[in-house]
């Protein structure tokens, strides 16, 4: 099932410049897996060692952060948004 997502200015240079892949997959977590087939070295930016979420990192689908769902084990649907986004800091 294909999902597209949205990819921040930071990361951009790992997709040729692109904002929004179409990608396929049943999970968040099949999702990312085929997003870092078609443009190899984004996974880990987006994961840590052990697979998981960096700190830095949040995922938004459908306007939901999946830390709050199933993390990266969400059901996606045809259609849906998956949004990364960099964590901002500061004060």
């Amino acid at each position: 099932m294909s999902i597209n997502v949205r990819i921040p200015t930071q990361l951009r240079q790992l997709t040729g410049g692109s904002g929004e892949i179409a990608v396929e997959g049943a999970t968040v977590r099949e999702a990312l897996a085929s997003l870092d087939a078609i443009h190899p070295g984004i996974g880990e930016r987006l994961l840590d060692d052990d697979g998981g979420l960096r700190r830095f990192v949040n995922l938004f689908l459908a306007d939901e952060d999946v830390r709050f769902l199933e993390g990266l084990d969400t059901p996606v649907s045809p259609g849906q948004t998956l949004s990364v986004v960099p964590a901002v800091a500061g004060g």
